[in-house]
């Protein structure tokens, strides 16, 4: 009697911890599957994902590996680039814009003979049975972003089961754990498979093999290997299906690869999946979650509890959407994106691609591809500051990738010396143009994306970096720049032209919609900032005395960031219409972020980028999830917590899908980068020489901490506040270099800093 008790409570609580499984708040989590790729959750192990759908009678999950890509290397300058140059340039200083726009789309813009994009790299279904779904109750569904590890969780027929799914960067494989609380209650058929109809399937024994040459033959060849290892049951095959019937437990392998490296995607994943196939699950997880949070545990945060903290996450973001204040929700935000950066972006692979690495289909939204007119560098922004300096490394080895073709570009497009890059390039390492003049005319992409070489210098201060990696690429963007400015005839300064403020059109005197203009404001803060970080470069290198010099001149003679008549920062050279007010690219705030031409020791600039921004916003800016994310930056940098907030607000109540992706709409990831890069600032900023301390705070956040943030500078910062008000900060040097640190209109000079050594300050800034 007593054992049939105690089985008999046994099952009550494991019924009930079934159904009210707390969650920690590191965790998204849902009380129904996904209904569609939206609500879908991610995971990743730098190079090889998956979204997980959490489906009862047929599980989904959707597979992506970074390299493939359709298409291949090619050339398509157009030839008569160089010849109309000098000529486009002649029409645009004479007010000649449609006429200029006209030609250059003739003769400057390039055609791309094939269709490059990145691709899904399939799907592995799991089919357990209409009867199996039949009466689910206690349903779960998660991702802890703590460990990396998802899950689902339900009771089906009296029984209680469980999956559980992670990537591994250690044993570079997808690895899935199914479970059922009674001995043989596991039956499943699964499949693997990939759209267009061409790929070929084998099986062997429990492994499920799929191969495919991308595009018909215009892309990476693919291999994908799974492999089904039950506990008990039987197994069989049945056309393409492996079949598991009855088991305790099973567990499931994948690994996939391209030949994208030049390596035999054949072996490779063979090795991979023989190597951990070999191992205990419960090692393979250790592992991996040592792995994932060597660089998730860096940086905690904690902003305040909510009422709403238990309910499920899709509950939580309709609550918030609907006014309620959810601080706790906003970190676990924060903290995803994060999560996606050290999901999407590992050393050695390729950086994150538009949709980080997680995207449907063949034809994915703007190809899934590196957009260099901000979309990339934004996926970038947290990076360096949220203490994931490794994670950068994949953008910076495919910048140094670029350097060939850009080398290329500028002498055979324009006849000028140094690397050009436009507006997007991709898997295929392309800088040349090509599409409509409105997004395409805009040599500025190089000139942009290699001083993230320097950021990376600044924070890590690595001087074999600075002279091997950074200093060559950066010479060569500003060498280009230095070649390709020219006098404007009126003036006698130096603009760039012909160029755009990026995807922007304004409306000239004869009432004609251009795009083009010598001199655009964004082309001459990215000048000028690249030219400022190369001459700090050959300093700190003592080299390049008579190229320096020569940067030092042109600083001189760069047209300046002008002021318009209506007190806005003017985007082009004159103060024209704009057919579309509430653009969501604000290009002519880069100064603003993320340069820093635009600081508090520019006063009348800061003024003026403030109603840049409000203006742009009354006319609908913003309606975009990156542009939103980019508007907290700058409100940020405005040291305006309050806007910053409210934009924050308005990104997770309009542009924030179910499972806390960053709507475009569709999905694209750099709103979730830039967002988590915008938190950031509003707690703490260093790009002026000093280290500002909750710069933007807003009163939403009255109490919380922080520990884990990088300055430049080789500092990392740990901040506690309550009231809105800072009650202490932990201030590490990583190099023992002195600082500057500002609270408010407070100010200290720490000087006299041992490498390594811990200083802890009081709301004075006085050391404790």
């Amino acid at each position: 009697m007593k054992h049939c008790l105690l089985l008999f409570f046994s099952a009550i609580a494991l019924a009930s911890t079934a159904q009210k499984q707390p969650f920690s708040s590191a965790s998204l989590w849902y009380e129904h599957p996904a209904a569609d790729w939206n609500e879908a959750l991610p995971v990743g192990n730098g190079r090889l994902g998956a979204m997980v759908f959490g489906q009862v009678e047929t599980e989904r999950l959707q597979l992506n590996e970074s390299t493939v890509w359709a298409g291949e290397p090619e050339d398509f300058i157009n030839p008569a680039a160089r010849e109309v140059l000098p000529l486009v340039r002649m029409m645009l200083f004479s007010g000649q814009y449609a006429e200029a726009q006209k030609l250059a789309q003739e003769r400057m813009m390039g055609h791309k003979p094939t269709h490059s994009r990145y691709q899904t790299l399939g799907d592995l279904y799991i089919d357990f049975g209409k009867e199996h779904a039949a009466n689910i109750t206690d349903y779960q569904r998660y991702l802890d972003i703590d460990s990396a590890v998802a899950g689902v969780r339900y009771r089906s027929g009296g029984i209680t089961f469980s999956r559980e799914i992670f990537s591994s960067a250690p044993d570079q494989a997808l690895v899935l754990r199914l479970l059922a609380d009674h001995s043989g209650a596991l039956s499943a058929r699964f499949r693997l498979s990939r759209p267009g109809g061409f790929a070929r399937l084998e099986i062997t024994g429990h492994d499920i093999i799929l191969r495919d040459h991308v595009d018909r033959g215009h892309g990476v060849q693919l291999v994908t290997r799974l492999r089904i290892v039950p506990e008990g049951g039987t197994v069989s095959v049945q056309d393409s299906i492996v079949r598991i019937e009855k088991a305790d437990r099973i567990t499931v392998f994948l690994t996939a690869a391209t030949d994208y490296w030049k390596t035999e995607p054949e072996s490779v994943t063979a090795d991979h999946l023989e190597s951990v196939s070999r191992k205990p699950y419960t090692i393979l997880k250790t592992a991996h979650i040592a792995d994932y949070q060597q660089f998730f545990k860096r940086v905690g945060l904690l902003l305040g509890e909510t009422e709403n903290r238990n309910l499920p996450t899709d509950r939580r973001l309709a609550a918030l959407q609907n006014g309620a204040a959810d601080p706790a929700l906003i970190a676990l935000y924060y903290q995803f994106g994060r999560y996606l950066l050290i999901s999407s972006s590992r050393p050695g692979g390729l950086p994150t691609n538009l949709q980080g690495i997680w995207a449907d289909g063949l034809n994915t939204p703007w190809d899934a591809d590196f957009h260099i007119n901000i979309n990339i560098q934004m996926n970038y922004w947290p990076s360096e500051i949220c203490n994931l300096s490794e994670m950068h490394l994949p953008f910076l080895q495919f910048i140094d990738s670029l350097q060939a073709d850009g080398h290329k570009t500028a002498r055979e497009m324009y006849n000028k010396r140094g690397t050009v890059a436009h507006f997007t390039t991709d898997a295929w390492h392309f800088t040349e143009t090509y599409g409509e003049t409105q997004w395409a005319m805009w040599p500025m992409g190089m000139a942009w994306s290699v001083q993230h070489f320097w950021e990376h210098y600044l924070f890590s201060g690595d001087q074999e970096f600075l002279e091997k990696r950074a200093y060559p690429v950066m010479r060569d963007a500003a060498l280009f720049c230095a070649d390709w400015l020219v006098a404007n005839p009126k003036t006698k300064l130096l603009v760039s032209g012909p160029s755009i403020s990026p995807e922007n059109r304004f409306k000239t005197a004869k009432g004609e919609i251009s795009t083009m203009v010598m001199g655009p404001t964004m082309d001459h803060m990215i000048i000028r900032s690249l030219l400022e970080s190369t001459i700090a470069a050959s300093q700190i290198l003592q080299t390049d005395d008579e190229f320096r010099a020569r940067l030092q001149s042109i600083l001189k003679r760069l047209a300046p960031t002008r002021i318009g008549s209506d007190g806005r920062i003017m985007e082009w050279t004159e103060e024209f219409e704009e057919p579309e007010p509430g653009h969501r690219h604000i290009s002519h705030l880069y100064g603003l972020h993320p340069g820093h031409e635009i600081n508090p020791k520019t006063p009348e600039l800061m003024v003026a980028a403030r109603k840049t921004i409000d203006y742009r916003l009354a006319h609908g800016g913003g309606h975009t999830g990156w542009s939103r994310a980019w508007i907290i930056n700058f409100f940020a940098r405005l040291h305006d917590g309050e806007s910053a907030y409210e934009n924050l607000q308005a990104l997770l109540r309009k542009s924030t899908l179910p499972n806390l992706f960053d709507n475009h709409p569709p999905f694209q990831i750099d709103g979730n980068f830039g967002a988590t890069a915008g938190i950031t600032e509003m707690l703490l900023q260093s790009q002026n020489g000093e280290i500002e301390l909750l710069p933007a705070l807003p009163a939403a956040w009255p109490q919380g901490h922080i520990h884990g943030l990088c300055a430049r500078g080789g500092f990392e910062i740990g901040m506690e506040w309550e009231g809105g008000k800072l009650k202490q900060v932990e201030i590490v040097s990583k190099w023992g270099k002195e600082c500057v640190v500002k609270y408010g209109d407070r100010q200290v000079m720490l000087s006299g800093i041992n490498k390594g050594e811990k200083y802890m300050l009081d709301a004075d800034l006085k050391k404790m």
